[in-house]
């Protein structure tokens, strides 16, 4: 039944939402410009897509587990050759990162016993270490299970908003004035979003912050 539904959807695609914007995707066989790089988690909840109201073409999309972006060198994989794609490759000039509520990553990160059987996701949870220690060290008065996820999945945006800096074409790009960083956390059982606001260093409604730049 599972498959079926994502068949049938395929179909509906074609049928539908294909025909109705063929103009665009006919347009997208020329190359793609994107407004942004959004890394976010690969919680299936979160859709950046539909939450950007953003069309095909317009969002550059990496996402991990826990959103996280390991520092450069650190391992070889897909993270860093998708970063440096968008910076060298697509001259991209904003990068989004976004957390969400409820991340079971972030769980696992405050719980790590219960990532026994899961030692891929906890050796990649290590990326997030300093997530881990700053809220133990900041936020040590938090009690309440809730508050005290919430304040990681913020900590641990910023901590991957470090980590972007070790990438060379990131660096680079951010020092000649070419490349703005953005931290965001999706609250999507009430579709807020919070972005982190340098200026009063602490993350706010989106509403209440000036357009973040370029």
């Amino acid at each position: 039944m599972a498959m079926k539904k994502l068949v049938d959807g395929i179909h509906s695609f074609q049928r539908n939402s294909f025909r109705k914007d063929e103009q665009l995707f006919e347009g997208l066989a020329a190359g793609q410009n994107p407004l942004a790089l959004f890394i976010t988690c690969s919680d299936s909840r979160v859709d950046p897509n539909l939450l950007t109201q953003t069309k095909p073409g317009e969002l550059f999309i990496l996402r991990t587990a826990g959103n996280i972006v390991p520092p450069y060198g650190s391992i070889t994989g897909g993270e860093a050759a998708t970063i440096e794609y968008a910076i060298s490759a697509l001259k991209i000039r904003n990068i989004v990162v976004c957390g969400h509520s409820h991340c079971g990553a972030m769980s696992g990160l405050l719980a790590p016993d219960s990532l026994k059987n899961l030692p891929a996701v906890r050796t990649y949870l290590q990326h997030a270490e300093t997530t881990r220690h700053n809220v133990k060290e900041k936020h040590a008065q938090i009690t309440d299970p809730a508050d005290r996820l919430t304040r990681t999945v913020e900590e641990n945006v910023l901590v991957q908003l470090e980590n972007l800096k070790t990438h060379p074409s990131v660096a680079t790009a951010v020092e000649g004035g070419d490349l703005s960083l953005h931290g965001w956390v999706y609250k999507f059982e009430t579709g807020e979003v919070f972005a982190f606001d340098p200026k009063r260093a602490q993350f706010v409604l989106i509403d209440d912050i000036d357009g973040t730049g370029g």
